[in-house]
């Protein structure tokens, strides 16, 4: 006889108790994932120190922390938490402020890879990502030294040592060269 497993949704993901693991939902199954290393760290807050810096001087939206939730689907649930997000002015107008998980994606994600990470993982969490409307996901490997920009399924540029990350349109003049993202 099979056993059949319910889903978990994103308000039971909210209210478990902390123990001090992080935790996504994933199609109504709750993923466990290892804290951030210290080089996995530093390289997300390079990256958010320099978005943040180009969104607040321009008032463009908000630059979010890692590990903020951001609910992606219902029915099943799906809750996400990129290492770096932006969710511009225009999505923020149009939606409340929660307690809980920013209902709907950013327009801006970064991912960076971790050594337990498997590749085809962050790239299947980048295309759901794309899938609910993210703009543009950035993957950062750090291994490699080098930056992954998804645009969409097709549109997707992979730049090394002595390029620049840009978005410009959606953070306008913002720039970072890849070698900044790794110091």
């Amino acid at each position: 006889m099979a056993t059949k497993t319910l889903a978990v949704t994103a308000d039971e993901l909210l209210r478990m108790p902390n123990d001090g693991a992080r935790y996504e939902l994933v199609r109504g199954v709750v993923t466990r994932m290892a804290p951030a290393g210290q080089r996995h760290g530093r390289i997300a807050m390079n990256i958010a120190t320099s978005l943040n810096g180009s969104v607040r001087a321009q008032c463009l939206g908000v630059v979010y922390a890692a590990e903020t939730g951001f609910l992606l689907a219902t029915t099943p649930d799906t809750v996400r938490a990129p290492d770096v997000a932006f969710v511009s002015r225009e999505r923020l107008a149009r939606q409340a402020e929660v307690e809980g998980y920013w209902p709907g994606a950013p327009d801006l994600v970064v991912e960076v890879i971790s050594p337990a990470d498997r590749y085809a993982d962050v790239e299947d969490k980048g295309f759901d990502w794309l899938d609910a409307g993210v703009r543009l996901v950035v993957v950062v490997n750090p291994r490699k030294q080098v930056v992954t920009l998804y645009r969409s399924l097709v549109q997707i540029t992979v730049l090394g040592v002595g390029a620049s990350i840009d978005a410009p349109e959606i953070i306008p003049g913002w720039t970072l060269p890849v070698e900044d993202v790794f110091q």
